[in-house]
């Protein structure tokens, strides 16, 4: 009514909707409800954490996320609100397989699908995924702790070789250090390889492998894929594989190690679960890689080429980690926070 005054009187709008107009001026008059207020705080707080979740938290992470500042509010009612505030969660996406066969030998199925584990660097899953540019497929492959859902070594390369799972797990054993951990993975030719078999051998890592074309064998690692791809690819474009390696970079060590909350580990992030246990007090939460360290490159006047330093980023408590041929400095929890919320992590060139 109040947005057709300047059209219609105030006193035949009431006659058409059956209400007084003595009731209409009271209401008008009147202070919101408790309750209305209440509303109206939360739904400013419900903004707040769902754009600190780059936009992907439902009403289930939002209830995590306001409990965990001391608000009490039940799940339904901030589902109610997100409608009401036009906000919702992302879903998935279509599963898509890059699983390449070449006839090398398998290892036996030591998980069968528990990807269950009472401590950490017990149980390993990695895979492979793609990630399109303008410029071309970038690869991605893994190693998540089946324990915390934690990614413990990443690696990211522009052909599917076998060097980028090698990457990966070489960066896991470097920063986890575990002892006779199991590796589960599928029967792709990267994880068949005579040289993959040698390094687990060397490194006392035991093998594991699913069934050929059935992705639930290896559901966990299928599971952070959907994940990384309704909660960024599906929402974002690359033009360049170096934008799409840097986005890939913040959104695995500056949001989903760190601050993303995982229902099956009672809404944590994985950083906070491994530093809640009893049993992962040993593990640091950020480990320097001594590995990482490598010639400074050099200029082609013969001085040293402007960047930071990796000696001081281990003395000033900065994490190294190394992917393949490049070297990120990965971010601290209270680091400066980028526009979108996540830290700002830079590569070393």
């Amino acid at each position: 009514m109040s947005d057709h005054q300047a059209a219609y009187p105030t006193i035949t709008m009431c006659e058409l909707l059956g209400v007084s107009s003595s009731g209409y001026y009271a209401w008008i008059k009147r202070r919101p409800s408790q309750r209305a207020e209440t509303d109206t705080m939360l739904i400013a707080e419900i903004r707040v954490a769902h754009e600190a979740s780059r936009g992907t938290y439902g009403a289930p992470r939002i209830h995590a996320e306001l409990a965990a500042k001391g608000l009490r509010v039940g799940r339904k009612r901030i589902a109610r609100l997100m409608l009401q505030a036009g906000l919702a969660g992302v879903s998935r996406r279509r599963f898509v397989t890059t699983t390449v066969r070449d006839g090398g030998r398998q290892a036996p199925d030591l998980v069968e699908r528990n990807f269950t584990a009472e401590a950490p660097d017990r149980l390993w899953v990695a895979d492979i995924t793609y990630i399109p540019t303008w410029a071309g497929f970038l690869y991605l492959a893994v190693v998540l702790d089946a324990y915390s859902r934690r990614i413990v070594g990443w690696s990211m390369a522009t052909t599917l070789a076998k060097q980028l799972v090698l990457d990966a797990l070489n960066m896991a054993l470097a920063t986890r250090r575990p002892r006779q951990v199991i590796h589960h993975s599928d029967q792709g030719s990267q994880y068949t390889s005579i040289e993959f078999g040698r390094r687990c051998r060397d490194a006392g890592v035991r093998p594991s492998m699913g069934s050929v074309g059935d992705a639930y064998d290896n559901a966990m690692c299928e599971s952070f894929f959907a994940t990384l791809e309704c909660e960024l690819l599906a929402r974002s474009r690359f033009k360049t594989q170096a934008e799409a390696r840097h986005a890939i970079f913040e959104f695995v060590e500056g949001f989903y190690n760190l601050r993303r909350r995982h229902s099956s580990i009672g809404y944590l992030s994985p950083v906070d679960y491994e530093r809640r246990h009893p049993a992962t007090r040993s593990i640091p939460t950020h480990t320097s890689l001594p590995s990482c360290s490598r010639p400074s490159r050099t200029s082609p006047s013969g001085g040293p080429k402007k960047g930071p330093s990796l000696t001081a980023a281990v003395r000033d408590g900065r994490t190294i980690v190394r992917a393949g041929t490049e070297e990120w400095l990965r971010p601290e929890p209270n680091q400066r926070m980028s526009r979108n919320g996540t830290p700002v992590c830079r590569q070393i060139r």
